[in-house]
């Protein structure tokens, strides 16, 4: 059984919450750059720089991140680097996704941003975090804390792709 648990009012309000944390933990927006873990995490990327954009009145660069050949689950003999398509040499890099679990997701990812340069910081910025961490990795900016049951299923419901802003749990 299906139940929604976040709102599309909750879930603008807890993107602003972020965006909000991250300026003040930045001292500002200078140097910073927002990446996004495909595919609901490139969506929440955008919303929060939209949302800097409107704080900040500055554009912040948004990219996109695919992780799928740095999967540890899913290793090819010939791995393809993954190109950002912009230099992250020296900046204060936002990496977002939707839901953070095990943490096996952003384990790739920071291997991916890895090899396209060398942040000065990165920082995790996810809109669920549902525990269950089977790596040493904390989000710095989390929308919701969602306890769960390692056998339950949060997914996350976008707009752009699914018609609907939701979080829902089964």
């Amino acid at each position: 059984m299906t139940k929604e648990i976040v709102d599309a009012m909750a879930m603008q309000r807890a993107l602003t919450r972020i965006t909000y944390e991250i300026i003040e933990k930045n001292k500002g927006i200078n140097n910073l750059v927002i990446v996004g873990i495909k595919t609901r995490g490139v969506f929440i990327a955008q919303r929060i720089a939209e949302r800097l954009q409107q704080l900040e009145d500055a554009d912040i660069p948004v990219a996109e991140l695919d992780i799928s050949n740095y999967r540890d689950d899913q290793r090819l003999a010939d791995q393809i680097k993954v190109d950002l398509g912009l230099n992250i040499d020296g900046k204060r890099v936002i990496l977002v996704d939707d839901v953070l679990f095990t943490g096996r997701t952003i384990r790739a990812a920071l291997d991916a941003l890895m090899d396209n340069g060398r942040p000065a910081v990165v920082n995790l910025a996810v809109l669920v975090d549902r525990g269950h961490r089977e790596l040493p990795i904390r989000a710095d900016f989390v929308g919701k804390n969602i306890p769960t049951a390692a056998s339950e299923h949060i997914r996350v419901n976008v707009t752009e792709i699914d018609g609907s802003d939701s979080v829902e749990i089964n």
